[in-house]
């Protein structure tokens, strides 16, 4: 394999597992009041959120997305290694707030 085919898969299994870890504070976020006041069990309230956001860019566009990925950043300077680097202190950042014993928001969007 090429150097850079591997630093793709690493940017894609990065992105795979910072959208997991991320997953694990949206959700409790989404689903906290349905499920504090026992209007749907817990499994069926991660189903729905599970359901919800992988539809949620099929029904309402991307527009979000689209307006901070203008003028953000220079097209030259997005390379893969930068991708990775971004995606790698996303995770640790994630993780390092969700084990602390301060309970900081975390906002990744």
């Amino acid at each position: 394999m090429l150097p850079i085919e591997i630093s793709v898969y690493a940017a894609i299994s990065a992105a795979l597992f910072f959208d997991f870890v991320n997953g694990f504070h949206d959700s409790a976020n989404s689903i906290a009041t349905v499920v504090g006041t026992r209007v749907l069990r817990p499994l069926y309230a991660v189903g729905m959120a599970a359901v919800a956001n992988f539809a949620g860019p099929f029904i309402f566009g991307t527009a979000v997305a689209a307006t901070v990925g203008k003028g953000i950043i220079q097209p030259s300077f997005s390379t893969v290694d930068v991708i990775f680097a971004g995606l790698v202190g996303a995770i640790v950042g994630t993780l390092l707030l969700g084990i602390s014993a301060f309970p900081l928001p975390v906002v990744t969007h």
